[in-house]
């Protein structure tokens, strides 16, 4: 059994998926989101999309950060890592702008003050603010705050959007075929819209990462950030603090500790995706967020029998280099959780491919072809890294 399973979390959702398989699952199948018809509007050319998703345990680490260094300030990023998290799966539909916000927070008030839960607020609604910039409105509709100790440690920061959209201007992933390549987009580095560099951890995979990167300090000093039922052999096993340094980076803009690496706030693609979606909607076959299942994601969404090879993704960022140093965990459950520095996957023509890279380098954003799509005689993923092949 991996680590992760150990700790109560599975990064295939398998209990989750059994629950909702009888559930209606709406228009486009193979799409990202759940689509609907128009019921809010009752217009045949329109769809519903409702989507919930949130910060998970990346909120424990702010905790810890918090309660280590006094920086409150690391709640503004929470806040962006449940807003993303939202609306980075929305592109994935084809969705950019005119989108509805609603926040769901839960916290223990023994523990998390005021001041924090003000930090997470304005902190969404300065990220909104931000996104106008670049034409992606996103109108923050208020929410639910709950007190809720006996159910929640700390605080967890959740959120759902909700939007109508064109039914023409779907992406459906009903459009991957073989041939197809892949052109992936780095989660790592520093965006033209990003106010520092981004260490590229996203908010999925938390859980292992806060567990084997830091030590056994934290399960003494605060009891209150994990499940007191697990075996010690999985809980904290790390060896740093968060207030650890990295080693001497070469601008200030770089995470200068462990916490600031892997705190990074989650990237949104949103600038990039409103261009590629409004300019070249037609070559788009699919879209995939590489979130909870890492480099597998894709599997889950493929229209057909295919066989896709990734076999050029990025170098390895820093972040996931530490989490495997103190982990021992092997390359396969490594890319089966975390993105390993590609978090969005547009599937288009060979042809068509230096169009999204250069619409990504226009924000900064490495991009490049990482793999392909094949016919199969059955649904194979295979991932090629320095050490060799794996098979999913």
């Amino acid at each position: 059994m991996s680590l992760y399973s150990k700790r109560g979390v599975s990064a295939q959702k398998e209990e989750v998926h059994a629950a909702v398989q009888h559930l209606d699952q709406g228009l486009f199948p193979h799409a990202f989101c759940k689509i609907y018809p128009d019921y809010l509007g009752g217009d045949d050319a329109f769809v519903n999309i409702m989507h919930a998703d949130g910060a998970g345990t990346k909120s424990i680490l702010a905790y810890l950060y918090w309660k280590e260094t006094g920086d409150i300030s690391v709640w503004k990023g929470i806040a962006q890592d449940a807003v993303v998290m939202n609306l980075d799966d929305l592109l994935c539909v084809g969705v950019y702008d005119n989108i509805v916000f609603n926040s769901t927070i839960d916290r223990n008030k023994h523990l998390i003050p005021g001041d924090v839960l003000q930090q997470i607020i304005s902190g969404t609604q300065e990220l909104f603010d931000r996104l106008k910039d670049f034409g992606v409105h996103i109108h923050y509709l208020g929410g639910e705050t709950a007190d809720v100790g006996d159910v929640v440690r700390t605080v967890a920061v959740n959120g759902t959007m909700t939007c109508r959209w064109p039914k023409n201007r779907i992406v459906s992933n009903e459009g991957i075929r073989s041939g197809d390549v892949i052109v992936g987009l780095a989660s790592y580095g520093q965006a033209t819209y990003e106010s520092s560099y981004n260490s590229g951890i996203g908010s999925n995979g938390l859980t292992s990462a806060r567990h084997d990167v830091l030590g056994k300090f934290y399960a003494e000093y605060f009891k209150e950030s994990y499940d007191n039922n697990l075996s010690d052999d999985v809980v904290y096993i790390g060896k740093h603090k968060l207030s650890d340094p990295l080693q001497p980076q070469t601008t200030s803009s770089k995470p200068q500790t462990i916490g600031q690496l892997i705190l990074s706030p989650t990237r949104t693609y949103a600038p990039v995706m409103k261009l590629l979606l409004e300019q070249h909607f037609d070559k788009i076959h699919g879209l995939i967020h590489c979130s909870g299942g890492g480099q597998t994601k894709c599997m889950k969404y493929l229209p057909g029998i295919f066989r896709v090879i990734k076999d050029n993704l990025f170098e390895t960022p820093e972040i996931f280099s530490i989490i495997r140093q103190n982990s021992g965990s092997s390359d396969k459950e490594m890319y089966e959780v975390f993105n390993m520095g590609c978090r969005l996957e547009i599937y288009c023509e060979p042809a068509d491919a230096a169009i999204m890279i250069e619409a990504a380098n226009q924000f900064g954003i490495a991009a490049q072809v990482i793999g392909r799509v094949e016919a199969g005689d059955k649904k194979e993923l295979v991932i090629k890294t320095v050490s060799g092949e794996i098979y999913y």
